[in-house]
């Protein structure tokens, strides 16, 4: 599951990461949530470069059945295991792959019956990767255009697994241009992608429940928070969070605003 991410990082960062031939019309967002405009990364179809453009998140497949947008609210994610079968994802994972850019991902610890712990989960050096993503075009009503994408999801890695057993499919930077090839059309020559990434080259911290709320979209979203009281089968996590920089500068000032 993928239910909130966040993507700060200053335009030419993102450009110079995804190899963009410009820097990319990007607003630093904290706290990305389903049916919002998202960033993504297609490969030309004709021309050996990269487009850079904004999707609704939620994928709404161009299909006579899917009638209204709101089937997008089902389809923030998809399996990576089945989306080569299922019939919503299927074209799409032949025809239109593409990269969703992140600097970290929020998943959700369940404490009790009614308490969930939010925690960060991102890169070691806070830098940005890309989430595996499809992407369809869907015609409203008014024969109007609407560009929609969904999130990959495989199985937890080990630093993972003790919130969530799923995580996003986080792409190897030399995969992307395996994963964009619009020439490759059989699904199966991509599934190598489809991995759990390295645990090793990652971290996780909590954070605070601000960012339960999409309305809240701020730096505050992403501060780490003490975690004294969590049940002591859970004292593990206390060893494995990474604090971020009292000032809240990565990458340079790339967590500016």
């Amino acid at each position: 599951m993928c239910g909130r991410y966040r993507l700060t990082a200053k335009e030419r960062y993102v450009r110079d990461h995804f190899g963009l031939d410009e820097d990319p019309p990007w607003t630093p967002r904290w706290n990305i949530a389903p049916t919002q405009q998202v960033a993504t990364i297609r490969q030309h179809r004709s021309e050996p470069k990269r487009i850079f453009g904004l999707m609704r998140w939620g994928l709404i497949p161009y299909a006579y059945w899917a009638k209204e947008k709101s089937i997008g609210l089902k389809t923030i994610n998809a399996m990576s295991e089945t989306a080569a079968e299922k019939p919503v994802f299927r074209d799409a994972m032949r025809w239109r792959r593409c990269l969703i850019p992140a600097e970290a991902f929020y998943e959700w610890l369940r404490l009790g019956p009614r308490e969930k712990q939010p925690y960060s989960i991102g890169m070691t050096d806070d830098s940005v990767f890309a989430f595996a993503g499809l992407w369809d075009r869907w015609l409203d009503r008014d024969n109007k255009a609407i560009e929609t994408c969904t999130i990959l999801t495989t199985k937890a890695n080990s630093l993972v697994t003790d919130v969530h057993d799923r995580m996003p499919v986080m792409l190897r930077r030399e995969d992307y241009d395996l994963w964009l090839d619009p020439g490759i059309t059989d699904s199966k020559r991509v599934m190598d992608c489809l991995k759990p990434f390295d645990s090793t080259l990652m971290k996780k911290y909590p954070v605070s429940a601000r960012v339960n709320r999409s309305e809240n979209d701020d730096q505050e979203c992403a501060r780490e928070i003490p975690i004294a009281g969590l049940p002591p089968d859970c004292s593990e996590l206390q060893t494995r969070t990474h604090r971020l920089p009292a000032n809240g500068q990565i990458l340079g000032d790339s967590w500016g605003v």
